[in-house]
């Protein structure tokens, strides 16, 4: 009986000791940096974006944290097809233009752009350049915009926002998850959203903090975020 007893208490004692395992934090583990804009959008699988879609010309999405809204959409003679702002992309006037795949996005919260990428003068006055919306087309990215007053994502999410509107019917992007149409890829991660035109080396990210814009494959970085934060 003593034996059975015993057999028994050895048994359980083998099944605790390979069943069961005890993680410690190792206190010298180094997190590895986060991959550049480019890697990240290379690497990552697509996911599927039909749950995404906002409409048969338009993919949109917004981030977990509601701070960056995205369309995945077209551009006609500078006007862009959005589903979150008003806008004269239907126009019978705008057909003559070609139409340009391209990919726009808006932040709640935001960084101010540097002067080295204004890329606009507003009509002659210098003025109204302003942050919180970033454009990408197949040849380039360019972050900031002539505008007054706030963006839709402002008035939405921003510190006064309705937290109700177009946006706020969107469906997420979930962190860590790359989407693509039209050529043009992007990605939720690293606390922001990067976007790009893999095959052409062109691309940005942005984030509440900053933003970064990429071309000549990497070889060329603007913005206020140092390559590779």
């Amino acid at each position: 009986m003593r034996r059975t007893v015993l057999g028994i208490l050895a048994a359980v004692l083998m099944v605790l000791a390979t069943g069961c395992s005890f993680a410690t934090k190792d206190p010298d583990y180094v997190p590895p940096a986060p991959l550049a804009p480019l890697e990240q959008l290379q690497q990552v699988p697509v996911t599927g974006q039909t749950t995404l879609s906002a409409g048969e010309d338009v993919t949109a999405f917004v981030t977990e944290d509601r701070n960056i809204v995205c369309a995945m959409t077209s551009s006609r003679g500078g006007h862009l097809n959005l589903p979150y702002e008003a806008n004269s992309y239907s126009d019978a006037a705008n057909n003559k233009f070609a139409v340009v795949p391209v990919v726009h996005c808006e932040l709640a919260k935001y960084a101010k752009p540097d002067l080295d990428d204004i890329a606009d003068d507003c009509a002659g006055t210098g003025l109204g350049y302003l942050g919180g919306t970033v454009l990408l087309s197949p040849d380039k990215a360019v972050y900031g915009s002539c505008r007054s007053g706030v963006t839709q994502m402002e008035s939405e999410y921003g510190p006064k926002g309705s937290r109700s509107g177009p946006i706020s019917k969107l469906r997420e992007l979930p962190d860590g998850q790359n989407i693509e149409r039209n050529g043009l890829r992007c990605s939720a991660y690293n606390g922001g959203v990067a976007c790009g035109n893999v095959s052409g080396g062109v691309a940005f990210f942005v984030t509440r903090e900053g933003y970064q814009l990429i071309s000549d494959g990497g070889k060329t970085v603007g913005g206020n975020l140092k390559q590779g934060s």
